[in-house]
């Protein structure tokens, strides 16, 4: 006797997210210049993840928009299924301040930005805020935020070779 396939209770529907990001009348024209064409070969810098974070039938879509060159976020988008719109998804969030990342956890919305000090290069920033929302009243809302301060210190207490330097 064979076991039942494992399944899910909500099927996502793979979607071109560079096309849906492309067509949004919300999303800049800086996040829309970054997709004119590909880094590589046919790789754009997008990352696409599905989760249920709105409620609806059919799983949300998060986009996250990259740089080609360092892999900075550059804009962050939730899209929730509308056969309505003309892309039968509408944007119910979109996020774009530099080195911005969205993801889902345990249902909840969840985007961080790193922070960066004057001196900061772009591989090594000083901080992240992390913000959480969830779905209530059909838009987002802000649930709990913090901030981490990330240590400029290797594990021995030197300074590291990438050319940050200690806390003093």
């Amino acid at each position: 006797m064979s076991s039942p396939a494992p399944t899910s209770s909500a099927q996502y529907k793979k979607v071109d997210a560079v096309a849906l990001v492309k067509a949004d009348p919300e999303v800049g024209a800086d996040v829309k210049k970054s997709l004119a064409e590909p880094c590589a070969a046919d790789e754009y810098p997008v990352e696409v993840s599905h989760a249920s974070l709105t409620g609806g039938k059919s799983p949300d879509i998060i986009v996250n928009v990259m740089t080609c060159a360092d892999s900075v976020g550059i804009g962050a988008y939730v899209y929730r299924r509308d056969s309505g719109a003309p892309s039968g998804y509408e944007n119910v969030y979109a996020n774009e301040q530099p080195s911005v990342s969205a993801g889902a956890t345990n249902g909840y919305l969840e985007v961080s930005l790193q922070t960066y000090d004057t001196d900061d290069k772009v591989c090594c920033p000083s901080g992240e805020d992390v913000m959480t929302y969830r779905w209530a009243g059909g838009r987002f809302t802000g649930s709990t935020e913090h901030h981490t301060d990330y240590s400029k210190t290797t594990a021995d207490g030197s300074e590291p070779e990438d050319g940050t330097q200690r806390e003093g």
